[in-house]
């Protein structure tokens, strides 16, 4: 069914909060869209209904979520060997995180993440893994207790923030540098009112942070306080401190309010 037959089309058409007129007037009614099960299925690939599925990724996040206890977010390669020096820092890493009260929270893959979500198991603690839809990733590890896979992924970076009160970050690539420069962006910007981020591995970090005073603070496109944001450590203890995240945190706050 569209327009009845002998009916002249309307000049004007108004789908729910949307009005049409003129050329932009489509045949047929919402409802009549819904209830026709031979019409065309190309809508459910169109943005309205990617409104609904973002929509429906935030629910679920939330709600598998809300009740965390405070927990921090770790990051970091999914192509950290597990036999290799790294994955056995996340170990130990994801176990001093639960001893010192916390909930981890990962990516959910192998690698780095695997290896925090595991530390965070042995130690008896909650585990969680933020997956998301890639072609060439397999799944949640199974060292995840709690795990929500994503669609999007900027739904899934906010709950990496939302659900954590710092971030840990171990040696990673692209995607671990992305969360890593957002994360500071938000603290940068006060977007985020209390959120202290980690670097763990000094020599793998220095030459990003050379970079950053010697090229980014040098050249006046950061300021020398903004070096303040993170703290680089090789010490698993002083990494889930949380004494040392509130000391650094309070420290660039206090210098950006000068």
């Amino acid at each position: 069914m569209g327009i009845p037959e002998g009916a002249s089309k309307p000049e004007e058409q108004r789908l729910g909060p949307v009005l049409r007129r003129r050329d932009q007037v489509q045949p047929g009614t919402t409802d009549q869209r819904l209830l026709d099960t031979e019409g065309d299925s190309e809508w459910v690939h169109t943005d309205p209904w990617r409104v609904m599925r973002i929509q429906s990724e935030f629910v679920e996040g939330f709600g598998a979520l809300a009740e965390l206890p405070s927990a921090i977010s770790v990051f970091g390669s999914a192509r950290t060997k597990p036999d290799s020096p790294e994955y056995e820092a996340g170990v130990r890493l994801g176990r001093a995180l639960v001893d010192a009260g916390f909930a981890v929270i990962t990516g959910g893959g192998p690698g780095a993440m695997e290896a925090a979500n595991k530390g965070a198991r042995e130690a008896k603690g909650v585990s969680v893994g933020l997956g998301i839809e890639l072609p060439f990733e397999q799944g949640l590890n199974p060292h995840v207790d709690i795990g929500v896979n994503f669609r999007y992924f900027f739904v899934r970076k906010t709950m990496f923030v939302k659900y954590a009160q710092g971030f840990v970050v171990l040696p990673g690539g692209l995607g671990t540098l992305d969360e890593l420069f957002e994360a500071l962006t938000l603290v940068q910007t006060r977007k985020v009112t209390r959120f202290p981020i980690v670097l763990f591995g000094t020599e793998y970090w220095k030459g990003l942070v050379d970079w950053l005073r010697d090229s980014v603070v040098a050249g006046g496109k950061a300021s020398e306080r903004d070096l303040l944001l993170f703290h680089v450590t090789d010490d698993v203890d002083e990494a889930a401190d949380t004494n040392e995240y509130d000391f650094h945190f309070a420290s660039s706050s206090a210098d950006s309010r000068g």
